[in-house]
């Protein structure tokens, strides 16, 4: 239910708080005074649009916040399941904080997204104003009301439904994409042969690119590798005063001085080991000279090789594996084109079949229809009769199409007729603004009992009606009162007679500054503005007599 609404720089709205009350809330005001301004920040606060507009002028900023009680186990399951959390006391702060160019949106006090509050808000509250009742004249919305008054006995089979309608559009949107003419299928299956006996043919190997590249370096610069190792070689062993020539000859003379110095022995090992070193690098550089390859015909293989990697890479990915990569996709493809004939022919298969299923399933959403309709029907006829639709009859048609959709192949329109002796109509046809705003009270009536939105608020339910009519209006949402709370805004005496907590909605004019506010009533206060409603300019004490006479008769009807 919904506790607490603060607003604050909202259009003409300095500050204003309103605490509502469980039952009939009834908000009552001067033409003007602002009424529509009060709803629309609760609209604001659940996450209607925004403007720096609607800021008041001279103010940084706007504020809309709600409180809730949320009590409801189905309700807190299912905001658990939107990572909501209420507060310990079951309450939660809904909060839009409006800035010229932005909105900071949060609930208990947590950052949170437009969409995710009025996800909330469907949870929470029912708003039904013009917008809603015009919703009656498109069909559509004829079927969503007979569904909802189905309730589970049409859930699992819409759900197997909608499910079964999801795969057929799938099966033809494959159909429809992969409808491919011989001639181009041919076309595509050859330049995918092509492709892959290119990229086959060359067995490409992973890190294969770096070592040939190793291997180019060194076969284009054989020429250059080969002179400057033979000139280290003589160097090193074959020329006179060769390093192995001059090395020995140190070896031999240290060899002959350790006699006289046994000292210098450390000396002679070392450079013994020098000699050994040199000996071994000597021999292994000719043996590497004699194996050495140079350039030519292995040079030019290598060259070609690297061209046709570089040159697959080029092609078809910047790395072998996506080369391998590309070549597995496109024996994919070319698996789906050689077999399209039959791919083509299971997926007929399966439309076929599903076409089947989905009619199976229509037709039985269309049995439960058909019976939740024939219940459905006298409940809210009933309604209209309370509601002084005194010779009505209605009538919910469901009519078969030929196509079905995720919604099975039932068109359903509601008819109605509200003189003796004239032909069922739709309601597009027939119906007034305030015949309209009676109707959607009457399937509300209806749907009380299974509706489980705490919160319901009325915004220009008694547009068009006075008189009786009025009085019964005002007698049915006391009845929608006791199971729910409702805020209702309204300009009649009857309807804010059955409240049981009234409010004012007052506009004052203070040294050129405009304000609207909002007040609760006490019980004598309310007989007062219903004085005021029923006799306009000049409240006479008659007047104020028939004020205190409708509230003492509203006080009965609600203690039937």
């Amino acid at each position: 239910m919904l506790l607490n609404l603060h607003v604050k720089n909202l259009a003409i709205i300095d500050e204003a708080e309103v605490d509502f009350q469980k039952g009939l809330n009834v908000l009552t005001g001067e033409t003007g005074a602002g009424k529509s301004i009060i709803i629309g920040s609760i609209s604001t606060a659940l996450g209607g649009k925004v403007n720096g507009s609607m800021i008041r002028s001279g103010a940084e900023y706007a504020l809309a916040e709600l409180t809730f009680l949320v009590e409801k186990k189905e309700q807190q399951e299912k905001l658990k399941e939107m990572g909501i959390f209420l507060e310990e006391d079951n309450t939660l702060l809904i909060s839009r904080k409006i800035m010229e160019k932005r909105t900071v949106n949060r609930v208990n006090g947590e950052t949170v997204t437009v969409a995710q509050i009025k996800e909330m808000a469907e949870i929470l509250i029912d708003i039904h104003g013009q917008n809603e009742q015009q919703s009656l004249l498109r069909k559509n919305k004829h079927r969503e009301i007979l569904d909802e008054y189905a309730g589970d006995r049409l859930k699992d089979v819409m759900d197997e439904l909608e499910a079964a309608y999801r795969r057929y559009q799938q099966v033809c949107g494959e159909l429809s994409e992969k409808e491919l003419p011989e001639e181009e299928r041919l076309r595509e299956i050859s330049f995918l042969e092509y492709e892959l006996s290119e990229i086959e043919g060359a067995a490409l190997v992973s890190g294969e690119e770096a070592e040939l590249e190793e291997r180019f370096k060194k076969l284009s610069n054989s020429e250059k590798i080969a002179e400057g190792l033979s000139e280290i070689y003589r160097e090193t062993s074959q020329s006179d005063g060769s390093v192995s020539e001059q090395i020995s000859s140190a070896v031999r003379i240290l060899t002959g001085l350790t006699g006289y110095d046994e000292a210098l022995s450390g000396f002679l090992d070392q450079l013994s080991d020098i000699d050994a070193l040199v000996t071994d690098f000597n021999r292994e550089l000719s043996a590497y000279m004699d194996e050495f390859e140079t350039g030519g015909e292995e040079l030019s293989k290598v060259e070609k090789r690297l061209d046709l990697v570089r040159s697959l890479k080029a092609k078809y990915g910047a790395t072998t594996e996506e080369v391998l990569a590309y070549a597995e996709k496109n024996r994919q493809k070319l698996s789906y084109y050689e077999q399209y004939e039959e791919h083509r022919d299971k997926l007929l298969e399966e439309k076929e079949a599903l076409c089947g299923k989905l009619k199976e399933i229509s037709a039985q959403v269309t049995k439960i229809r058909k019976e939740c309709a024939d219940v459905l029907e006298k409940e809210i006829t009933q309604a209209l009769l309370d509601l002084n639709f005194l010779q009505v009859r209605f009538e919910i048609r469901i009519t078969n199409k030929e196509t079905f959709s995720a919604n099975g192949m039932d068109e359903i329109e509601f008819m109605i007729s509200t003189n003796p002796g004239e032909e069922l109509r739709s309601l597009g046809d027939v119906a007034s603004g305030g015949e309209l705003s009676r109707i959607m009270l009457a399937i509300k009536t209806v749907f009380v009992e299974h509706d489980e939105i705490p919160t319901m608020i009325f915004d220009e339910i008694d547009v068009g009606i006075s008189g009786r009519t009025a009085q019964m209006v005002a007698e049915k949402m006391a009845v929608i009162g006791k199971s729910h709370q409702v805020i209702c805004i309204s300009h009649l005496a009857q309807i804010a007679a059955m409240a049981d907590t009234h409010f004012v909605i007052e506009k004052e004019n203070t040294d050129g500054h405009t304000s609207t506010g909002i007040r609760r009533l006490s019980d004598e206060e309310s007989v007062t503005e219903l004085a005021r409603i029923l006799g306009g300019a000049k409240i006479t004490d008659a007047v104020t007599g028939s004020a205190r006479e409708m509230k003492e008769l509203a006080r009965q009807v609600k203690g039937k």
